[in-house]
Order: structure tokens, then C-alpha cells, then sequence
């Protein structure tokens, strides 16, 4: 049986790239049956570019929040607007390839899985080598989060998440900022579903290329492991528990 998937695509201020990565999805992943761009108050042109995008391609949508809320509320837009059978992210900038996307959905294609994250730490295919402490900070978040989930996860941090539609579209998201990572990580540990990682390019921007995330989202996140992991029950988690095959 074939699955209709969703892209979701958070972007702020991305004028430069948005274009880019609208072609990439288009040419690389044919599947596709939805494109959401959820434009977070953007300043620049992104919004107006992507309306154009949207003409020429009918499976293209765009979401204009009324402010910048930051990635999370993006997110949780654009998910509970896709239809898809399959759901995944995509950052508007061109750190991840969507070539990868077919990697990272097979397994949920082959129903060997729920959820999958694409890992930037297993063997990977390519990534540009950059900042140290984003590498010491992401193994240490992420050796917190399975510390508490119970789940060896190499990547928490990853953009490439891919779920059942059900699975996201229940999900109750609460969290601000970069919280996301983290909130559904400790979500989908509640569920006990089936997850996979899978490898994963990698291709990092500079602060100076327009990279965004801050010391004070890793703060953020260190108090999001816990307050998901131990105080959130499942009614909290989801507005009701999705049904999925056991393994």
C-alpha cells in the first residue's frame, strides 16, 4: 500500500535558501504529496517567495504566523495542518539534504517503524566539520534525554524526524523555542513504539551563514529532558494514545 507523505518546513528569515530547498524536495523526494512552509513572521522575503513556489507547484502550501514564535510553534502549525500518512521535518536552510528523506522514511514504508530520526553521529555520507561545543553540547543533551527515555538514541538533536501522521497529529506539544527536539523525544519514549535512526548528511551553516540556535537552547533543552521525562504524564502527552503495531 502506498503512504502520502508531508513536509513540514518551519522558516524565518530565509530568503536565501527557501527557494533552494523547495527544489531540492521537488526533484529529489517525487513522493511528496505536501509541502507546508509555516513562515514564522519572517522580515525578509520568504513568505513572497515561497507564494510564488506555491503557484507553480499545487502540493506547495504556506502558513504566515501572525509573530515570530520560534521553530516549536512553526512546527505544531504545520503538523496539525498536514494530511500525510507519513510526516516530516525540513529545515528551510540547506543544512540537511532532502536526498535523505527516502532513508530516513523506509522503514516507517517497510512497517519496521513508528518514528525514525536521522542521526548526524552514525556512519554518515557527508557532513562539514564545525563547532566543537555544538558537538560536545548535542552528545551531552543527548546522553541526558536517553538517560531518562531509556532509549539509545545517538542524535536527539537531529532536524530529520519522521513519524506516522496519527503519531504527530496527537501529539499535545507545549514547548517553545528549540523545545521540540526534546518534547518529542520524551513523548515518543512514553508511547513505546517502534523507532529507528537511520544515517543522515549533514551540512552546517556558521552563525555568520545564518545559523540561529544559541547557548541558551541548550539551557533549554537540559530543562526540557526533565520536566517531559518526569513530569509529564501520557493524557498530558497526547490528546489520545495513537495505535500502532507492536515490536
Amino acid at each position: 500500500m502506498s503512504m502520502t507523505l508531508s513536509v513540514v518546513v518551519p522558516a524565518y528569515n530565509e530568503e536565501r535558501t527557501i527557494l533552494q530547498v523547495l527544489l531540492a524536495l521537488q526533484e529529489k523526494v517525487p513522493q511528496i504529496t505536501e509541502i507546508i512552509v509555516v513562515d514564522d513572521g519572517s522580515r525578509d522575503q520568504t513568505a513572497a517567495l515561497v507564494e510564488k513556489a506555491a503557484a507553480a507547484d499545487e502540493r506547495i502550501r504556506l502558513i504566515r504566523q501572525p509573530q515570530n514564535q520560534g521553530k516549536t510553534a512553526a512546527l505544531r502549525t504545520g503538523f496539525a495542518a498536514s494530511n500525510g500518512d507519513i510526516v516530516i521535518v525540513q529545515d528551510a536552510d540547506l543544512e540537511y539534504d532532502p536526498a535523505d528523506i527516502q532513508h530516513v522514511i523506509d522503514p516507517i514504508l517497510e512497517d519496521k517503524a513508528d518514528v525514525v530520526f536521522g542521526s548526524r553521529f552514525l556512519v554518515r555520507r557527508a557532513a562539514r566539520i564545525l563547532y566543537f561545543r555544538h558537538y560536545m553540547a548535542n552528545r551531552f543533551l543527548t546522553f541526558c534525554s536517553n538517560l531518562l527515555t531509556d532509549i539509545n538514541f545517538s542524535d536527539v538533536e537531529t532536524c530529520y524526524k519522521a513519524f506516522r501522521g496519527d503519531i504527530i497529529r496527537k501529539m499535545i506539544i507545549t514547548s517553545s523555542g528549540f523545545g521540540f527536539e526534546i518534547e518529542v523525544t520524551a513523548k515518543i519514549a512514553k508511547l513505546g513504539c517502534r523507532v529507528y535512526e537511520v544515517p543522515i548528511s549533514y551540512y552546517g551553516r556558521t552563525y555568520q551563514e545564518g545559523k540561529k540556535i544559541g547557548w541558551k537552547d541548550g539551557l533549554d533543552a537540559l530543562y526540557y529532558i526533565f520536566k517531559f521525562n518526569w513530569f509529564c504524564s501520557m493524557e498530558e502527552a497526547f490528546i489520545e494514545k495513537p495505535v500502532f503495531p507492536s515490536g
